[in-house]
């Protein structure tokens, strides 16, 4: 019987990458398909706007942007809220605040760049002082600092609890930024679409709601990923945290 040394071991094959979860996988290719189709109807195929021309193009996917921001702050504030709860104290719910709240910082930035493109040809600034623009650039520092406070070391308990109450005091500016056109006088129009009343139709109302569902869907997909992530982090299993960044490469993410 022949005994093999360290040097004359055969090498140990690779782990696969890990393959994404198949209904996360499903949401990310809707939501993409979603988002490509959305484009694609804003540029080509629905008319110019009565006032705004065709700068109403970009509307398309600002609002749904800002949406899927409150929608992921939202996420965040609930998961928090679930934390804190003595029965339902879980890093589970740690992990989902985070990650959801990661999604809405990036959400946000690009509904302040895209507001800012829309903003140059309609007010002739890039950046102006107005309530809603204001507050919503507040939510992201407000969450860059949330998100600071996640990345400080230290026990994962005490961690997660402070970043809960983190969460929670962000969360107050967002009805803020929601109401802040109908509180104050602002330059930015209200909302086009409220419950039971809209002032869009045909094409371009179909238009518009395809990028809430399909940017909807891009978030569900990112916060799944992040997530899995977080948590392998959490266990310390770098091998297997390695598959995983190098399958979401592959992926292109």
């Amino acid at each position: 019987m022949s005994v093999l040394t360290a040097d004359r071991r055969p090498p140990v094959a690779a782990a696969p990458p890990r393959r994404s979860p198949p209904l996360l996988a499903l949401a990310g290719a809707l939501g993409i398909g979603g988002v490509l189709a959305d484009v694609v109807l804003g540029l080509w195929v629905t008319p110019p706007d009565v006032y705004m021309h065709n700068l109403v193009r970009l509307l398309y996917i600002h609002p749904p942007m800002a949406f899927v921001s409150f929608l992921a702050y939202g996420v965040s504030f609930l998961s928090s809220l679930g934390y804190l709860w003595p029965r339902t104290r879980s890093l589970v719910l740690d992990r989902l605040a985070g990650a959801s709240a990661e999604v809405g910082v990036v959400f946000t930035a690009l509904t302040l760049v895209t507001g800012s493109i829309w903003g140059r040809p309609t007010w002739g600034a890039w950046w102006v002082w107005d309530p809603l623009l204001t507050t919503t650039a507040l939510l992201l520092v407000l969450y860059l600092g949330y998100l600071a406070i996640r990345a400080v070391p230290g026990d994962p308990e005490v961690r997660a609890r402070r970043s809960a109450i983190a969460a929670l005091i962000a969360f107050i500016d967002v009805p803020v930024v929601y109401f802040s056109v109908q509180w104050w006088t602002s330059l930015h129009q209200r909302p086009s679409l409220t419950a039971g009343k809209t002032y869009v139709h045909g094409s371009m109302l179909y238009t518009l709601l395809l990028g809430f569902v399909a940017f909807a869907l891009v978030y569900v997909w990112l916060v799944g990923h992040r997530y899995r992530l977080a948590r392998l982090v959490d266990e310390g299993d770098e091998q297997a945290l390695r598959r995983e960044l190098e399958a979401r490469r592959r992926e292109g993410l």
